[in-house]
This record gives structure tokens, C-alpha cells and sequence, in this order.
């Protein structure tokens, strides 16, 4: 076995819980966060890089991380957002013959550190009577006093602005620039494979920063408009709320994907909430209430949008609720093209179960056709 003196490292609970484990890798390291965990048996390298993530410590919750490699293609931005791994097993060596690299070069490539042999059963069970706090991963196992006071000074992820993080700093395109339809997309905090299931309908896409104007976005003059995926609490996003009240009132559809759900939900005056634990996964069970049909959907998310307040709403209809605890997962409005949920339809590698609503927000779209902003 590779490294087999590797170094001792712990996980330290800002309540003061510690677990311990292995540097993976045999390195140095220490990194803070807000802590939780995925119960995904697939697809690490896309939730590693997955912009939503960002500033997280990630627990995965399968036992072996690792064994099926990276390859290049399978990434959801331009780096790993997640701020450090804790993993039951690590495996060094891969076994997949499309895999490009073992997922302990990726993550040596992205300087990221994490670490393994940590009892990510006892882990979870403790995250989830407690609920998400911050923590630290180290190898610095005998100067945990200093690690507490470094611990006590991160900020909690309730309040916090991180799409200015993960965003763009420049508009670009994807797509092909002939496609029938062209879309203004919101990026605070996109994922690769959104773009691709857009681009992939027929849409030429211009992705613009978060704190970009409407007007900004308008003056494209597109068909649609998409406000994407993204880290952190969504009140703080004061530019994009703004945003997205006046994508509903310029009547042209528009789609929201889990912080962009939020974002939407804010615009109508619906607040958000910091949830216990969140939803990450990619075997989340949806009912569709308008189809009445069950969706397993890929989630992540640590805030949800209040429920009372949506019911209440005149203007909004919930259209999708999760089974396990009944949080809204979906809205749409009245007298509106507008609708979002609160999880991932482009998910890669799967589940597809949702990906219909990319379909439906082409279908808008074409109904609507084209509308002249003033």
C-alpha cells in the first residue's frame, strides 16, 4: 500500500468535537470550513469542483474515494471548490480505463488538502444531530488550542456572500452563435453541465457576472433568461434579487436552479433559511405536484425557501416538494413564464430524472417567442 506512514490528522468540530484520521497523500495540511457531507456513490470529481461547494469541508459518505480516477471532462468548473475531503478510504491506485489521473494527483494539481480513515459513519450520524457547523481538517494534532481560536474566527455560511467567489469576472458565450435561441444566464455560480444542457437544446448562451444589471443582460436581447446554481446564503445577493425582479417583469421566461431558486423566491418577497443539515446527494426523492409523479434527484444545497410564506403567496405555486421533509423544491408563477426548483436537473453523472425542465424552459420559450424590452 502506498504511504503506509502516513501522517496523523484530525477533524475538529467548532463545538469541539474531534475525530481523528490520516493525512491522504502523506502531506501537511490544514484547511477550514463549513462542514457536511454527500451521499453520492458517484461522481466525487464533480461535486470536488462543483461551485455550489465552495468553502466547504466535504465528508463523503461512500467508503472508497478515489478507485475510479479523474478524467479531465468530468469537471464542473475550472478548479475544486471544496475547501478540504474527509474520507473513510482513499484509494491511490484506479482502475478505470477513460480515467487521465488518480484522484490524488487531481487533488496535488488543486491543492486541496483532505484526509482519510476518519469514521465518516460516526461522522454523519454526528452532523446530523447536531447540524452543519465549521470545522477544521490538520495534521497540526498536537496545537489544538491554536486551531480553536483559528476555528472561532471563520465565518459562519448564514450571511455570507460567496458568488463574488466563484463567478465570472467577464461575459462569455458557449454555444453555437447560430442556434435558435440565445439566453442570458446569471452566473453566480454555474456549473459546466448546465451550460452544455442549454447549449445542447439549441441555445447560445451568454453568461454574465453576478453582479451584472438586468439591463446589462437585456441589452443582448435574448429569448430567456437563467439564473444559476451557487455557494452561500442568497439574502446577501442584493444585485441578483434585483436582478431577477426585473427578468420577471420584462415577461421573456425565466428558469432558476437551486440558488437561483432562492434568488427568484427573494425577488417575490418569499424568505430564504439556513437548514439543519441541507440536501447533498444524488438519490434525493421528488414529487412533481403538478404531474404527480416521483423525481430521484441530485441536491445541494444548505438553505431552503420558506414554505409558509410560498403557500401564502398569490402570485407563486409550489410545484415540487421533497418527500423526506417536505421543503418547497420547486416553484413557478401564476402570471408569469418564471419557474425554479431546488435541485440539480443537469446532474452528472445522473440522476436524469429532471431532466425534462430544461425541455420545459424551451417549450416557454418558443410559446413566448420573442419580446422587445423597453
Amino acid at each position: 500500500m502506498k504511504y503506509q506512514s502516513r501522517k496523523k490528522a484530525l477533524l475538529l468540530l467548532a463545538d469541539g468535537t474531534i475525530f481523528h484520521g490520516k493525512s491522504v497523500g502523506n502531506k501537511n495540511g490544514t484547511a477550514f470550513g463549513e462542514v457536511c457531507f454527500n451521499t453520492g456513490m458517484t461522481g466525487y470529481q464533480e461535486i470536488f469542483t462543483d461551485p455550489s461547494y465552495f468553502g466547504q469541508l466535504m465528508v463523503t459518505t461512500n467508503a472508497h474515494i478515489g478507485n475510479y480516477g479523474t478524467n479531465s471532462e468530468e469537471v464542473e468548473s475550472d478548479s475544486v471548490k471544496i475547501s478540504g475531503l474527509i474520507c473513510r478510504n482513499f484509494s491511490y491506485e484506479y482502475s478505470r480505463p477513460i480515467a487521465d489521473a488518480s484522484l490524488e494527483t487531481f487533488l496535488d494539481d488543486n491543492q486541496l488538502f483532505a484526509i482519510s480513515d476518519v469514521d465518516t459513519r460516526a461522522l454523519v450520524s454526528y452532523i446530523r444531530d447536531h447540524g452543519a457547523m465549521n470545522a477544521v481538517i490538520s495534521t497540526e494534532v498536537d496545537n489544538i488550542e491554536e486551531l480553536k481560536k483559528q476555528l472561532a474566527q471563520v465565518p459562519s455560511m448564514e450571511g455570507l456572500e460567496l458568488a463574488s467567489k466563484v463567478s465570472t469576472k467577464q461575459p462569455y458565450f458557449v454555444g453555437d452563435e447560430k442556434a435558435p435561441f440565445k439566453i442570458s444566464a446569471l452566473d453566480i455560480g454555474i456549473k459546466k453541465n448546465i451550460l452544455r444542457n442549454l447549449a445542447r437544446r439549441g441555445a447560445y448562451i451568454k453568461v454574465f457576472p453576478y453582479d451584472s444589471t438586468f439591463e446589462t443582460l437585456a441589452e443582448w436581447n435574448p429569448d430567456g433568461y437563467f439564473i444559476s446554481n451557487g455557494p452561500g446564503d442568497p439574502e446577501p445577493l442584493t444585485e441578483a434579487i434585483s436582478c431577477a425582479k426585473k427578468m420577471i417583469s420584462s415577461d421573456k421566461p425565466v428558469f432558476g436552479i437551486c440558488l437561483g431558486h432562492q434568488v427568484i423566491a427573494l425577488a417575490n418577497g418569499v424568505s430564504t433559511y439556513k437548514m439543519y443539515n441541507g440536501h447533498r446527494g444524488i438519490n434525493h426523492p421528488i414529487m412533481n405536484l403538478i404531474t404527480g409523479k416521483g423525481e430521484i434527484t441530485s441536491q445541494n444545497h444548505g438553505f431552503a425557501i420558506n414554505r409558509e410564506e410560498t403557500e401564502a403567496h398569490g402570485d407563486l405555486e409550489i410545484t415540487h416538494v421533497h418527500l423526506n421533509d417536505h421543503t418547497v423544491a420547486g416553484i413557478r408563477m401564476k402570471n408569469k413564464n418564471v419557474f425554479s426548483v431546488q435541485y440539480h436537473p443537469e446532474a452528472s453523472p445522473g440522476p436524469h430524472d429532471a431532466e425534462y425542465l430544461f425541455d420545459q424552459f424551451f417549450e416557454l420559450i418558443r410559446s413566448v417567442g420573442k419580446v422587445t424590452v423597453s
